[in-house]
């Protein structure tokens, strides 16, 4: 059995492009993917706290897991390492499409599986401590913080989404169900559909 999992951190990220890459990979691998499984759930959470807990209890010998990358897995290196490890135990094949790697019961995937979470922990902390260090001189020089209200990265949402606004409007969809699928603002809808497209 194939399986692909996909996660992210907030409702307001989209699934699609994991989904995307992951059945690019497939049909460049010859696999069909017999069951998706989607969650929502912080990296941080615990693995036992989330769905992927109870998905790896139900692999069995000789099933793929696929993942867009190994960070989708968990943020922490000990659950990477804990995860891998169960996967090459229970000898499921574990891919990650965008790094290349495939992890099975061999010596290479659990060196490159400890190597990996190992520099993807050490990557996620320094780019924590460089964030924490431009708020700090940002705040000291009296500049604002945080995003501005409207942002353009939401505007650029609704841009590129424009001719399904217009059909959902057409069709009567509230502005409040539109700003919950694109991940905005109702405001931001209401904003965008006043200047763009009155």
């Amino acid at each position: 059995m194939v399986i692909a999992y996909l996660r992210v951190s907030t409702e307001k990220q989209f699934l699609e492009n994991q989904r995307d890459e992951i059945l690019r990979f497939a049909h460049k691998n010859n696999l069909e993917i017999d069951k998706w499984y989607k969650e929502t759930v912080s990296g941080t959470v615990s693995t036992k706290e989330r769905k992927l807990a109870k998905l790896l209890r139900k692999m069995k010998p000789g099933d793929s897991l696929i993942v867009t990358e190994i960070s989708r897995l968990s943020r922490t290196l000990l659950d990477i390492m804990h995860i891998l490890n169960l996967c090459i135990q229970k000898k499921v094949v574990l891919y990650s499409t965008k790094e290349g790697y495939v992890f099975q019961d061999n010596i290479n995937s659990k060196v490159l599986g400890f190597a990996f979470g190992l520099v993807a922990e050490i990557e996620r902390n320094l780019i924590s401590i460089r964030t924490k260090e431009a708020l700090a001189r940002r705040k000291q020089e009296g500049k604002p913080l945080g995003r501005r209200k409207g942002s353009i990265t939401k505007m650029k949402i609704l841009h590129e989404n424009r001719l399904m606004i217009v059909k959902h409007l057409e069709e009567g969809m509230s502005q409040e169900s539109m700003a919950q699928q694109l991940g905005v603002s109702r405001s931001t809808v209401s904003r965008y559909i006043k200047s763009e497209l009155n």
